[in-house]
């Protein structure tokens, strides 16, 4: 039985360390492997009664939500219920609650730590419905503020502060960064948008 509770943490954190980073980056199936390895002693390690096997089985059935989330419904929502149910298994079926503590925490740690290996190795194609929507939300935001900006073309403003070259104008009472190509232009002074390239402004004085 696994007395020691760091020996639980580290445990714990091991196997869903290797789990979930087989989910995230191209293991082999070694991570997968490792990390069955490690949950499956942490649960022989404890009393062997009833209450442990049937949490191996809601352990199984957290993983399995994770994993059907990640690969084919890709809103989160199902992962999310999957690891309430990874943590209330390792949870209750620890021999104490200090034990159970940990057991949680060991969980929690390697998930989120396993996502550092997806700046070292392949990526698997999880939860990718999620990365190009958050990807075509920006991209929509991005092109939404350029043709807000290009809206400004000819448009005339006053200077706030002194352009040499760059500053800040006011144009419909709302300020912008602004570059002018020519002379410096002074404070209060009027000018007129001439140029607009994404979220660049050029001016010149309105004479």
């Amino acid at each position: 039985m696994l007395e020691s509770y760091l020996g639980v943490l580290i445990i714990t954190f091991l196997a869903m360390f290797f789990m979930i980073g087989e989910l995230l980056v191209k293991l082999k199936g070694l991570g997968m492997v490792l990390g069955i390895g490690f949950i499956t002693f942490y649960f022989l390690g404890q009393s062997p009664t009833y209450n442990v096997w049937i949490m191996a089985f809601v352990f199984v059935v957290g993983l399995t939500l994770i994993v059907f989330d990640g690969k084919w419904i890709n809103d989160g929502t199902l992962g999310v219920i999957g690891l309430v149910l990874v943590l209330l298994s390792v949870a209750f079926a620890a021999t104490s609650f200090t034990h159970a503590l940990y057991s949680v925490a060991g969980v929690l740690l390697g998930s989120f730590s396993s996502l550092f290996l997806m700046k070292a190795l392949p990526r698997r194609d999880m939860w990718s419905k999620v990365a190009l929507l958050d990807q075509l939300t920006s991209e929509q935001g991005y092109n939404s503020l350029n043709e807000s900006y290009k809206d400004l073309l000819h448009k005339e403003g006053v200077a706030i502060t002194v352009l040499r070259p760059s500053g800040t104008i006011k144009v419909h009472n709302q300020e912008y960064s602004a570059v002018t190509k020519s002379k410096w232009v002074e404070r209060g002074k009027r000018v007129k948008i001439t140029s607009v390239d994404g979220t660049k402004i050029e001016v010149e004085e309105v004479e």
